[in-house]
């Protein structure tokens, strides 16, 4: 679909890879960009018109809806990694993890399924991760967040196909943002994914493998177990 001229809403938009996906929105000639923020009042990025949105608010995304009913492009983006490790820790943390990741991400594509609809089919976005195919004992919850959330963007995927929208999942290993501060590990820029998630957009692409790591995984889904999960 034509980027130029869409009207989009991006999610958890006030920093990193969200920010990411609003600025090359605006870049490939989006006509309006709502930022999904949950202060709208603290967020001053030019060009871009915050909306209050709390992913896990049944009353705040119903009233984006309503807010963003001129929406062309839906980006998922807002997520968190809050979860403890397998073995030990509250698992408060975890469910948090879905709340956000996965039902959040439920609760705003069937809010703007219809909105979509109305406006010609659009696209729906939903940032995912390598975590969805591969699990660690140090981010377990939020890699089954993750693995719920890829199972949810294809069952959208088969249900929207009839309204003409397009349903992009985006899948990276570590992400240079400031959640993954503390990590020893390569990293993609933000502006990076959110620039091939814009070409797979302009391409009519259903899945977009950002880097070596979340092509080398994706290939390792049909191969044998420890493809995935390495014996030492």
């Amino acid at each position: 679909m034509r980027i130029e001229g869409s009207v989009a809403l991006v999610t958890g938009a006030n920093r990193g890879i969200g920010l990411a996906f609003a600025h090359a929105l605006l870049a490939r000639g989006a006509t309006r960009v709502y930022a999904g923020v949950r202060r709208p009042e603290d967020f001053t990025v030019p060009g871009l018109e915050p909306l209050r949105l709390d992913v896990t608010d049944h009353d705040q995304v119903a009233a984006a809806a309503r807010t963003a009913s001129d929406a062309t492009i839906v980006v998922n983006n807002a997520g968190i990694q809050a979860g403890p490790g397998l073995l030990e820790g509250s698992l408060d943390g975890a469910r948090r993890e879905l709340e956000v990741n996965y039902l959040g991400t439920w609760a705003v594509s069937r809010a703007f399924a219809p909105v979509l609809a109305a406006n010609g089919g659009g696209a729906l976005v939903n940032m995912l991760s390598v975590a969805s195919w591969r699990s660690t004992e140090r981010f377990p919850g939020y890699a089954a967040s993750k693995s719920a959330q890829w199972s949810l963007t294809n069952a959208f995927r088969v249900a929207l196909r009839e309204q003409g929208t397009l349903v992009v999942g985006v899948h990276v290993g570590w992400v240079d943002t400031d959640a993954t501060a503390r990590v020893d590990e390569p990293k993609t820029d933000p502006a990076e994914v959110a620039e091939q998630a814009m070409d797979a957009i302009a391409r009519d692409e259903s899945e977009v493998l950002v880097d070596d790591t979340a092509r080398r995984v994706r290939a390792a889904l049909s191969g044998p177990l420890d493809l995935l999960y390495p014996v030492p």
